[in-house]
């Protein structure tokens, strides 16, 4: 298990984050139009938080928007467990549109990449981290975010696509 935070209080998660260099667990997550969004051929970048009606989540999914125009075969997947109306409600209104909002909602996705949050009042809810993937799914770089209300490090998450 792995320690985030949700202001002073220390929050469990369900394991940890996959290892640098080891190969990702493949993916089933839910997309605003209730199709499976899964691993691509690409570099994936999977941004995953409690919930898009929140400030600080919400930024993460306007600056990984931000970011992924300049990513070359990159995709960027925005996973949480809200419901997938909630992620298409919110990238409609934002005019988001370069990065896949998903919900981890009737998956395993928050066990099997150890961000399920196990205590605490956001129990689960999906912990705020970054887990960045090259073309065959081997995890190139990984962030749990210290505290719930802190966003990632987004030049760290850039830096590892090379």
């Amino acid at each position: 298990m792995a320690t985030t935070a949700l202001g002073e209080t220390p929050v469990q998660t369900s394991g940890d984050l996959p290892a640098v260099g080891s190969v990702a667990p493949s993916y089933t997550l839910v997309g605003g139009d209730l199709g499976d969004v899964t691993r691509g051929d690409g570099r994936t970048v999977l941004n995953i938080f409690p919930s898009v009606d929140t400030g600080v989540c919400a930024a993460s999914v306007r600056q990984f928007n931000e970011l992924a125009s300049g990513l070359d075969n990159t995709t960027v997947v925005c996973a949480s467990m809200d419901l997938p109306f909630a992620g298409k409600r919110f990238c409609g209104a934002e005019g988001i549109d370069n990065v896949t909002v998903a919900s981890a909602f009737r998956s395993e996705f928050g066990t099997d990449y150890g961000v399920l949050m196990v205590d605490g009042p956001m129990r689960g809810l999906l912990a705020r981290a970054v887990v960045v993937l090259d073309t065959d799914g081997t995890v190139l770089h990984t962030e749990l975010v210290p505290a719930i209300g802190q966003e990632p490090d987004y030049d760290a998450a850039v830096a590892a696509l090379g």
